[in-house]
């Protein structure tokens, strides 16, 4: 057998069989992709990609995501012959416990894995995100004089990836914007589970990204290097547009009797289909893993050079951070999303107010606020910054040819405004928010949860957040959601109680380090409590905490946002009958749970008979506190149009209800 001569073509085949390799160790996983694509990743990574292995967190590398997750063995592969930290040992441990090869790829693990991607389209938008936070630096760092921020963002999406909602929302922004950084490579090969693309999927791809605003490059062999890499050249040649190059491949390539087909896509070859196709190719057949000397040497060779290009740009931020200490110290600050210490002095002071304010109206001041104080605090809502009160004044807008602002307008687009969020985070150098209605989280859930995955910084501010909302009606007012967002592992659910609890509800957000944040708002006003400061932001830190104390009480109160004031309109009732009430604001479940048992017993005294909840949702997760287990005031059924007052009262949330059904749990 002879191997290929041309070092690029042998790469590519060593990336082939390490692929198809490791699948079939593992009997498990993705092959015909990473088959399929191999020429066409490596004419990437060895003639255009920027990266460094001794740095994989170079600021100023390009970004390479492989939006078809499901395909990992080629990135796996691609990042052991390039030099970063993964051996070959560690591919033959793909799909194993603890391995560095998980199925789908894990943000960071290895180092070189810029994204969590698997669930389709997700890693489309989240690259979005990440082209967005390069222009967004570029304009706030770059000048005549020198280029902090140049660098690219690369994807590698299948038919999948594209026939997903949430892509599209992203491509359309994507192309809206003129993100002309952005490069994606659209494996065109016909092929999902099922069978055929035809069986669902008959659209004219690249006309409806050039509808989308975007420049396209058709139909190029994704089997031949030269075509692949002028068609590279052609995307790189222009920063106007975003660009898709349709990559015709055939899904398995080499393998005789299953490439093109379905039967390619989501398990291994068979021993005796992977020896075929190895003979077929001119390939040895034994062993596996088998890495030709000379096979990594353009992927080597491509590391040396963005090793050199890193060490270049070090050598002009050093010069830089000589000649402009604050700009540079601006910049440190960007990438380590510093905040400042003392970020409570420069929240705003809200009084007791026995009339209050919406809970998001507050947060509107609050954003303002920590606007001047945060620099890289950037955001938006999904077309819905009037409602949430999340646009930054004085911050500037971006759009198409301006990218120096930092209040972000993402349009109905709530799945890609997450996603992107995400991106923005991974990216560096933001301390990213998206906002939109409670009720609409489900349309996001999805990057949601990666964020929770990924444990990234960044804050989602969701208002209207229950049947406060009032006559716009049970499409809108919602019910389970807090509950499901509580289900999510790493996301930490803020529902404050009143501006005061707010305004802690942002500090304790970008005081996080990892993990999302959700600030759950009120559309309708709550009386601000008269409360001492210092206790109060100890407390709320805690994730529960007193704010009517009550010496061995009989009955403990808890509520969280807008029923707080509810549970201590109810403790009144019940006092005047003579029973010991204390009641307890839970902004944060999570943090409540992360506390020691002492503080817990705290606030929520073992003596006391009656744990009563308030709050105007599904009684799930509420069960863990309340005594017994599952007492308490909460909505098990939609709502209904209607002005929120009278939704509140027919619905139950009354003061003389609440102590009416404590009083039966006593008796």
């Amino acid at each position: 057998m002879t191997l290929p001569r041309d070092k690029e073509r042998l790469c590519a085949m060593t990336v082939r069989f390490l692929s198809a390799d490791a699948v079939e160790k593992a009997r498990s996983g993705h092959p015909g992709m990473p088959m399929g694509m191999a020429e066409a990743a490596v004419t990437l990574w060895s003639r255009f990609l920027k990266f460094d292995p001794q740095d994989p967190g170079w600021p100023d590398r390009d970004r390479f995501v492989l939006s078809a997750g499901h395909g990992s063995t080629l990135l796996y592969s691609l990042l052991h012959l390039s030099g970063y930290d993964l051996s070959l040992e560690d591919l033959k441990q793909f799909r194993q416990w603890g391995s560095k090869t998980p199925g789908h790829p894990e943000a960071g693990r290895p180092p070189g894995v810029e994204t969590t991607t698997g669930p389709l389209g997700q890693g489309f938008a989240t690259a979005v995100g990440m082209a967005l936070a390069e222009r967004m630096l570029a304009a706030r760092f770059n000048d005549d004089a020198r280029k902090v921020v140049d660098h690219r963002t690369f994807v590698i999406a299948g038919d999948g990836d594209l026939m997903e909602g949430i892509s599209q929302e992203a491509a359309s922004l994507a192309g809206h914007l003129g993100l002309g950084k952005l490069v994606v490579l659209y494996d065109s090969n016909g092929i999902t589970i099922e069978g055929s693309t035809s069986l669902a999927f008959s659209e004219d791809v690249p006309a409806r990204f050039e509808a989308l605003g975007w420049k396209t490059v058709k139909n190029v062999d994704g089997h031949d290097p030269s075509a692949l890499a002028r068609a590279l050249e052609e995307a790189l040649s222009q920063e106007e547009k975003p660009t898709l190059i349709e990559v015709k491949t055939r899904i398995g390539f080499g393998a005789p009797n299953l490439a093109g087909t379905a039967k390619v896509h989501g398990a291994p070859l068979g021993p005796e289909e992977l020896a075929a196709a190895k003979e077929n190719l001119g390939w040895p057949p034994a062993p596996p893993f088998y890495v030709p000397e000379g096979a990594a040497d353009p992927l080597r060779e491509a590391a040396a050079r963005g090793k050199a290009l890193r060490l270049r740009w070090e050598e002009g931020i050093a010069a830089w951070a000589g000649k402009d200490p604050d700009g540079y110290a601006a910049w440190k600050s960007a990438l380590s999303r510093e905040v400042p210490e003392n970020l409570e002095e420069i929240l705003p002071d809200f009084p007791a107010d026995p009339k209050g304010t919406a809970t998001r109206a507050a947060s509107g001041k609050v954003l303002a606020a920590l606007s001047r104080a945060v620099p890289h605090l950037a955001g938006g809502s999904a077309d819905l910054a009037p409602s949430n009160k999340t646009h930054l004044p004085d911050a500037g807008d971006v759009g198409p040819g301006d990218f120096s602002g930092r209040n972000l307008h993402f349009g109905v687009r709530e799945h890609a405004m997450a996603a992107i969020l995400n991106g923005l985070a991974l990216h560096g150098g933001f301390l990213p928010f998206g906002a939109t209605f409670l009720v609409f989280s489900d349309y996001l859930r999805g990057a949601l949860r990666l964020s929770a995955m990924m444990e990234l910084p960044l804050v989602y501010v969701f208002t209207h957040d229950s049947i406060g909302v009032g006559e716009d009606g049970p499409t809108h007012q919602p019910v389970e959601h807090l509950a499901s967002l509580r289900a999510l592992p790493g996301l930490h659910v803020v529902r404050p109680a009143d501006a005061v609890e707010t305004a802690l509800a942002w500090a304790y957000a970008l005081r996080r380090k990892k993990g999302p944040t959700a600030l759950v708002l009120t559309r309708q006003a709550v009386p601000t409590m008269d409360l001492p400061a210092g206790e109060r932001r100890a407390g709320f830190h805690r994730g529960a905490y007193p704010v009517r104390r009550a010496s061995s009480p009989e009955v403990v109160l808890l509520a969280s946002g807008s029923e707080v004031p509810l549970a201590l309109e109810t403790a009144d009732l019940l006092e005047e009958e003579g029973l010991s009430v204390q009641v307890v604001s839970v902004p944060c479940m999570e943090a409540f749970r992360e506390q020691d048992r002492e503080w817990q017993d705290e606030v929520i005294p073992p003596g006391a008979k009656v744990v009563f909840a308030m709050e105007a949702g599904v009684s799930q997760g509420w069960e863990a506190w309340t005594r017994p287990a599952g007492a308490g005031l909460f909505m098990n059924r939609f709502g209904a149009s209607a002005p929120a007052g009278v939704l509140f009262e027919k619905f139950g949330f009354t003061a003389g209800n609440a102590a009416r059904l404590v009083k039966e749990l006593l008796s």
